[in-house]
């Protein structure tokens, strides 16, 4: 006897089983290392190896073109965000892709210092 709801039950599993399966069943043993922030980028000389995964495979795909965030790597490919810093530790670790962190956001200057620089310029030059 079957329910309309069991092919809803099957995908739910796969989603559940796959980004498992993409990992084989690992975690970051190191997870501060890999933020949502983290830039990652292709290796400028990667080795030559065997032939990547399908995930791996799309991520250098996906990285060739510069700089993408962790979080922007998880969105495009539509994979989790930890299967997503699984993928990119191991590439790093077999020298495909290079990370970097974040450029830090420029502190606001305080209002005073910039008043004094304008009254300074228009001093100066009128």
């Amino acid at each position: 006897m079957t329910t309309d709801d069991e092919p809803e039950l099957v995908h739910e599993a796969a989603e559940l089983v796959r980004p498992y399966v993409i990992t084989n069943g690992r975690d970051l043993v190191d997870d501060s290392t890999f933020t949502l922030l983290t830039l990652v980028t292709v290796a400028q000389d990667p080795p030559r190896t065997q032939p990547l995964d399908p995930e791996k495979q799309r991520l250098l795909e996906l990285c060739a073109g510069g700089f993408l965030s962790i979080a922007e790597i998880a969105g495009h490919t539509g994979l989790p965000v930890g299967v997503a810093k699984i993928l990119v530790c191991d590439l790093t670790e077999e020298g495909h892709l290079y990370v970097r962190a974040p450029i830090p956001s420029a502190q606001l200057v305080e209002r005073q210092i910039l008043e004094e620089v304008l009254n300074g310029l228009q001093a100066r030059f009128g």
